[in-house]
């Protein structure tokens, strides 16, 4: 009797530890819990300990709540110009139906890729390959657009959508590079000869005021002495004039000047003046006397 009793004690101890772990549920933060109650949706769950009724209740896995990020593979994507691009995309979202994540669709991960698969191909499609190339935020805004319409009916928010890379095929490529390095040869050609014809110029321009500045010296230079030599003359004929010299003085100064002509270094045939006669004269004269 007293071992089933204790055996009875037993199984009910079990049962009882059995009922009391699918009773009780403790949902963590930032997550969502969906219950079904004999097989129909009962509720949601937030964060915090909860009580369920046993083998009636059913906790479906925990729905995280946080913002994700998920990047999705290269895909080939044809352009306007009928060029092969590979395009990786990178979408940020965020669970805010668990209720509608959970029963409008079955994988709202694999529909969000391929929705910005078929999204992409159309936008891209219609673009060449260089405005692809050049028109990230406004395909990332239209992506991002066409992708939170149709993620809303999942209880899904798409917050953002990121083209992380877009390659051209190898060829095209090259022929970028190449593109690229003829537009920098051709910019620093362009750069030298206009700094080899700015120098040009202002090495004209220099050499050209240097002659206008020494053109002005010069010229200032044979007034200074015009107005010098004139200034001289005018002294002396002052002096001359205040001496009043006769004659005689006159003569035998000019007979005095006469050497120094006549040592001229251009001097090749010495002329003699026909005033040189009556300055003689003079001279014979003051003698006599």
């Amino acid at each position: 009797m007293w071992n089933y009793s204790f055996g009875g004690l037993v199984f009910f101890v079990i049962v009882f530890v059995v009922v009391l772990t699918r009773s009780i549920r403790i949902v963590p933060q930032a997550r969502a819990g969906i219950v079904e109650r004999l097989g129909r949706f009962h509720k949601t769950l937030g964060a915090g300990l909860t009580i369920l009724v046993p083998f009636i209740d059913r906790l479906r896995p925990l729905i995280d709540l946080r913002e994700r990020v998920v990047s999705f593979p290269p895909q080939p994507v044809i352009t306007e110009d009928n060029l092969v691009v590979s395009i990786d995309t990178v979408i940020y979202f965020q669970v805010t139906d668990p209720k509608s994540a959970t029963y409008e669709i079955e994988d709202y991960i694999q529909g969000i890729e391929q929705l910005t698969v078929t999204t992409l191909r159309n936008v891209v499609g219609g673009l060449d390959l260089e405005s692809a190339l050049t028109s990230r935020d406004s395909i990332n805004a239209t992506l991002r657009g066409v992708l939170d319409d149709a993620t809303g009916k999942w209880g899904v928010r798409v917050n953002r959508v990121e083209l992380k890379a877009i390659d051209p095929p190898p060829s095209v490529q090259e022929s970028m590079e190449k593109q690229m390095r003829a537009e920098r040869d051709k910019r620093a050609a362009i750069l030298t000869a206009e700094g080899e014809k700015q120098s040009q110029i202002l090495t004209a321009e220099g050499a050209r005021a240097a002659e206008i500045l020494r053109a002005e010296g010069d010229a200032k230079a044979a007034v200074l002495r015009a107005e010098g030599e004139a200034e001289a003359i005018k002294k002396v004929f002052n002096a001359v004039h205040e001496a009043n010299p006769d004659e005689k003085v006159l003569a035998y100064q000019y007979l005095q000047q006469l050497p120094a002509i006549a040592n001229g270094t251009a001097s090749k045939v010495w002329v003699i003046p026909a005033e040189l006669s009556s300055a003689a004269e003079q001279i014979v004269k003051a003698f006599k006397k």
